[in-house]
């Protein structure tokens, strides 16, 4: 190997360490962000009902804030490099795409879909070359969305709030079945979605709890029942 060539090769592996440190710097931006996220969302399970648009409120300018991230890191990384890179934000954009989906089911009781969180993020589409959200990583922050529906469920109760887990029993099942219906090849996303077999168990006797005690109206509980 000549002198030039070692020299190319010198400058190219700098570059790269250069680049990866600039991604490394908003991902750093983009975990802080989603950690404030997380930690506001988590008094949801103390927040009363009535108190609860205000708490979204105050989450809501966090996450709209996570464009310039998602912006920034699409302007560094190369043309057709999305796959060498995406590790790096993997897990940050997960916890996006949770915090986004709760607020979504807190306020309309529906599932936030996968174009919808992109756009709610700022995930252009002429960036899918260089940063988009992958399908595991929305099914990731859905995963993460019924773990934390299943322990609010029985902190509704607590809170005198005894509609919310039959709610939560439906949707959490409906997105069950849905699961159910991939062909999941992602040894981590498979075993996580397994996992949600407890967390239904879980919602599914507080909702015995709630029927029992005749704490919800009956046709209610009949409807989370049947599902």
């Amino acid at each position: 190997m000549d002198a030039e060539n070692v020299e190319r090769i010198n400058q190219l592996l700098d570059q790269d360490v250069e680049l990866r440190e600039k991604i490394k710097d908003q991902v750093t931006e983009f975990d802080k962000k989603t950690r404030t996220m997380t930690g506001l969302l988590n008094r949801i399970h103390s927040t009363p009902p009535d108190a609860l648009p205000a708490l979204l409120d105050s989450v809501r300018p966090t996450l709209e804030s996570c464009r310039d991230v998602t912006a920034a890191i699409a302007a560094l990384v190369p043309p057709n490099q999305f796959w060498r890179w995406k590790e790096m934000w993997s897990n940050s954009l997960r916890s996006a795409v949770f915090t986004a989906a709760l607020i979504h089911y807190l306020q309309t009781g529906g599932l936030l879909g996968l174009s919808e969180t992109s756009e709610i993020l700022g995930i252009q589409a002429e960036w899918q070359d260089r940063f988009t959200l992958a399908i595991e990583d929305y099914l990731h922050g859905l995963i993460t969305l019924v773990n934390e529906l299943s322990r609010l469920a029985v902190n509704s109760v607590t809170l005198g709030n005894f509609e919310q887990p039959i709610k939560i029993s439906v949707f959490v099942k409906d997105i069950f079945a849905g699961f159910s219906m991939l062909n999941l090849k992602n040894d981590t996303l498979r075993r996580r979605y397994d996992s949600l077999k407890y967390d239904i168990k879980k919602i599914e006797e507080v909702v015995y709890d709630v029927s029992l005690r005749k704490l919800a109206p009956s046709s209610k509980v009949d409807v989370a029942g049947a599902v």
